[in-house]
């Protein structure tokens, strides 16, 4: 890969770094059509983040920043601007200089799953979600269904508290949603989400009852330490078709060029390319 005075740089922060899959994404493709733009990880502790945020965007070469985690939730206090999904997760994980010259945040996870889903064919707009899991992947995640015109969404989460945050969150920016909160039978939804850790371990429980569900429901999945989890294996002897936790990482990245002005692609050919 070439580097000289024109690369345009994309700082990847969060801590620790070992673990980034994003310039094993990104850069092959750069490389592969011959962009002149980089994917750089900077390993930066929660004291410094605000001091290097602010920096990095002094420099003119800098098109935009993926953040992770632990500095999802300060990047959405320290921008200036902030997109809906972000408001109502109260997280980004993308971060641009505007034309203003304002630091403007989006959250990409939920935009990644709702991809997934549109590109498998489900309709969402007029249908009925579950999302268990109302941390800050669920609340993307029930952010970007909400846009895509759901009719109903359930919301549950073993914090009562953090699923009734988050639907007071949704009532504000779509008040015509039907929301359900504290409950995860999956009977009656056309998508049913795992948004929680669970799967991460072997033994895990499973976040619902997969008896309840019905063979026509599309069945996700956040976790991606393996394809295919405890919970979609179980699902798919339901009949059911389910999307992989890897889906949404694939997924989002085409949202990350568009919103850096640069040319984006398919998860297909991130696949075939990436060397994580």
């Amino acid at each position: 890969m070439r580097i000289d005075g024109h690369t345009r740089l994309i700082p990847h922060i969060g801590y620790p770094t070992h673990s980034f899959k994003a310039p094993l994404i990104y850069n092959p493709f750069f490389e592969s059509k011959g962009l002149n733009a980089m994917v750089i990880p900077m390993s930066c502790q929660a004291d410094n983040f605000e001091t290097l945020l602010r920096s990095l965007f002094r420099l003119g070469n800098v098109v935009g920043a993926l953040i992770t985690m632990p500095h999802k939730v300060s990047a959405a206090e320290l921008v200036d601007e902030l997109s809906p999904a972000a408001r109502i997760a109260g997280a980004c994980n993308a971060v641009r200089l505007g034309s203003s010259g304002r630091l403007q945040g989006d959250l990409f996870d939920g935009e990644g799953f709702v991809r997934g889903l549109l590109r498998k064919g489900v309709t969402l707009r007029g249908c009925r979600a579950l999302v268990v899991g109302a941390g800050g992947v669920g609340s993307a995640i029930a952010a970007s269904l909400a846009a895509a015109g759901v009719a109903g969404l359930g919301l549950f989460d073993v914090r009562t508290a953090a699923a009734e945050s988050l639907g007071d969150r949704l009532r504000q920016h779509y008040p015509g949603l039907k929301l359900t909160l504290g409950q995860r039978d999956p009977t009656g939804y056309e998508v049913v989400v795992n948004a929680t850790p669970l799967g991460m371990n072997e033994g895990d429980p499973l976040p619902i009852d997969v008896d309840r569900l019905h063979p026509s429901t599309l069945v996700g999945e956040v976790v991606m330490r393996t394809e295919i989890t405890a919970f979609l294996a179980a699902a798919r002897q339901r009949g059911c078709a389910v999307q992989v936790g890897s889906d949404m990482l694939f997924e989002q990245i085409p949202a990350y060029l568009e919103y850096f002005d640069l040319p984006s692609t398919t998860p297909e050919v991130l696949r075939s390319l990436a060397r994580a």
